[in-house]
C-alpha cells in the first residue's frame, strides 16, 4: 500500500557531500514525521534526523552542523543533505515515514529498504 523509494547513496571521499532523497507513494492520506536512520556494521540503527509536518527538526549530535533535513510536502519527499562527511558516517541509511493510510484512523510507520553511504578516508 505504501512504497518508500530512496536514492542518492554512494561512495564519497571524506569532506565530500551527498544528498539522499526518499519519496513516499501509495494510498497515503497524510504524512506526519519523516526521517532518516542509519545502521553501521555491528552497530544498532540510530536516528540521524527527522522533520515533523510543521517543519520542526531534530538531529543526532554527531551530525549537527553538517547534515540538513528538509521535506517537500507536495511531493511526499524528504531529503538529507550531508556535508563534511566523515568515514564514521559510513552506514546504510534508511528512510522512515509516519503516516495515515486512506481509510485508516491511526498512524503507522513505514521504512525504506536502505541506501548505502560509504565515506573513504
Amino acid at each position: 500500500q505504501v512504497q518508500l523509494t530512496e536514492s542518492g547513496g554512494g561512495l564519497v571521499q571524506a569532506g565530500g557531500s551527498l544528498r539522499l532523497s526518499c519519496t513516499a507513494s501509495g494510498s497515503i492520506f497524510i504524512i506526519n514525521a519523516m526521517g532518516w536512520y542509519r545502521q553501521a556494521p555491528g552497530k544498532q540503527r540510530e536516528l540521524v534526523a527527522d522533520i515533523r509536518s510543521g517543519g520542526s527538526t531534530n538531529y543526532a549530535d554527531s551530525v549537527k552542523g553538517r547534515f540538513t533535513i528538509s521535506r517537500d510536502n507536495a511531493k511526499n519527499t524528504v531529503y538529507l543533505q550531508m556535508s563534511s562527511l566523515k568515514p564514521e558516517d559510513t552506514a546504510v541509511y534508511y528512510c522512515a515515514v509516519d503516516l495515515r493510510l486512506i481509510g485508516s484512523y491511526s498512524y503507522s510507520e513505514h521504512w525504506g529498504r536502505g541506501t548505502q553511504v560509504t565515506v573513504s578516508s
